[in-house]
């Protein structure tokens, strides 16, 4: 056999060998409490402020199967919020057209497209505002009543309810 048959195949074994070899299966734990999206391609994480629920907190879910379908397991961290009163720091994400929204999704992460989720159900609140609030892209502080989501249709974990705006410190 000609070895110009063989010379682009053994040139592409030898670049792609590096990158096969450095590759990691994660364990377990990384793989249900981890982001599947390489650091490099996640987008700008929200500053977390003194005085705020930590979205690291409420990333302490695991999904598991119960019976025919697949349901969240929260951590003791979580459950301890429940129906309790939280301040969460977040940005917006309107589910619908207009400046001024009473029902939105609050976000860990900054949207990076409006048809495009930044992140899975533990990096999202749904919010139910007391009064219709501007849209904006930088990231808000709200106040409001947490309620952890075990059985919700839409697939979310959490939904903050009777939600104010509080000023940054």
């Amino acid at each position: 056999m000609s070895l110009a048959k063989w010379l682009p195949w053994v040139v592409l074994v030898a670049l792609a060998a590096p990158a096969a070899l450095a590759f990691k299966t994660p364990s377990r734990d990384e793989a249900v409490f981890s982001s599947p999206i390489p650091p490099q391609f996640q987008q700008k994480a929200v500053d977390e402020k003194n005085g705020t629920l930590s979205w690291r907190t409420l990333a302490q879910v695991a999904t598991v199967k119960q019976r025919d379908r697949f349901v969240p397991q929260f951590s003791e961290a979580v459950l301890a919020f429940d129906n309790r009163p939280v301040r969460l720091q977040g940005f917006m994400m309107p589910l619908t057209a207009g400046d001024q929204h009473k029902t939105f999704l609050l976000s860990a992460q900054s949207p990076s497209c409006p048809f495009c989720l930044p992140g899975g159900p533990d990096s999202l609140v749904e919010v139910q505002a007391r009064a219709p609030m501007r849209f904006g892209e930088e990231p808000v502080i709200l106040a409001g009543r947490l309620q952890v989501l075990r059985n919700d249709p839409g697939g979310l974990y959490y939904r903050l309810v009777d939600a104010t705006p509080v000023a940054a410190k």
